[in-house]
């Protein structure tokens, strides 16, 4: 079932068709949590997608900040990726080694910057993997490109703005983390960290987004996920998780909906479990 999209989600038949057009390109954005043992740069030295350029989540990343990969400044951003090599007038396609996990924060980070030609590849990978496509472990060529940012205020929300929206109950907060951390029955991968969610927010586990296959679930299978967990798709929304990787998957789920007006809380619970001051719910 592919969607095909390339400004949301495109299959594995999609990007191979597309593989060698001199204005695609594609990036791995691979990233693991410590307890996955994974690592990220050493899976792609050993094998990509032809042309794949590695996207360092943790190091494109605003470095002033002691939360963890929160949104680069906008300098940082336009200097790492004109070393990558892309830039304006680029279709992007992101992918990542676990079919969803990573690759749609990088998706809502250029989208984010203003650039909408970026699509995730629908389950990754692994599929790409598992179908025998064409696999290189050598770095490509690349070529200083330009790239025009123009950021989109809106995509965005600090921790002052979602608590705002807890008092006022003017937009609804869905968390991707597992039901475990969201009641708070499980110990935060993070040191420091109180277990919990946030006051009043819903939670839609990012893993239940996808088929065995690591593939989206189709547009109805959502709507009934959204649904089932009291969200209304009409109403604004802000995604959270642990550390605002997974919330982009859920922001991913809601584009692909048709719902317009989501943001992205940046910080996500790294930043609000941290803070005593902030209220949290347990159960």
């Amino acid at each position: 079932m592919g969607r095909d999209d390339p400004k949301t989600l495109v299959s594995t038949d999609w990007l191979a068709a597309h593989l060698n057009d001199p204005d695609l390109r594609v990036l791995d954005a691979s990233w693991y949590l410590p307890a996955m043992n994974r690592d990220a740069r050493a899976e792609y030295d050993a094998g990509h997608i032809p042309g794949a350029r590695f996207f360092d989540i943790d190091e494109i990343s605003d470095l002033r900040s002691d939360l963890p990969h929160m949104v680069p400044p906008t300098e940082k951003f336009i200097s790492r990726m004109r070393k990558l090599g892309v830039g304006d007038g680029h279709q992007v396609v992101v992918y990542d080694g676990m079919g969803l996990f990573s690759a749609a924060r990088v998706w809502w980070l250029f989208r984010l910057m203003g650039h909408f030609d970026i699509a995730v590849l629908d389950g990754g990978f692994p599929k790409w993997q598992r179908e025998e496509r064409p696999v290189e472990d050598v770095p490509p060529l690349m070529r200083d490109r330009h790239i025009t940012v123009r950021r989109q205020a809106d995509m965005i929300k600090d921790v002052t703005q979602v608590a705002q929206a807890v008092k006022l109950k003017d937009w609804q907060i869905v968390d991707a983390r597992g039901p475990g951390r969201f009641r708070g029955e499980e110990t935060e991968p993070r040191p420091g960290l109180r277990p919990g969610h946030i006051p009043g927010s819903l939670n839609v586990h990012w893993e239940t987004l996808t088929n065995e296959d690591g593939t989206l679930k189709s547009d109805a299978e959502l709507r009934s996920l959204f649904s089932e967990a009291g969200v209304d798709l009409d109403r604004p929304i802000i995604t959270t998780c642990g550390s605002g990787v997974t919330a982009a998957a859920l922001t991913l789920a809601l584009t692909l909906l048709g719902h317009g007006r989501n943001a992205l809380y940046d910080g996500s619970w790294a930043e609000w479990g941290m803070y005593p001051d902030l209220k949290v719910e347990i159960g």
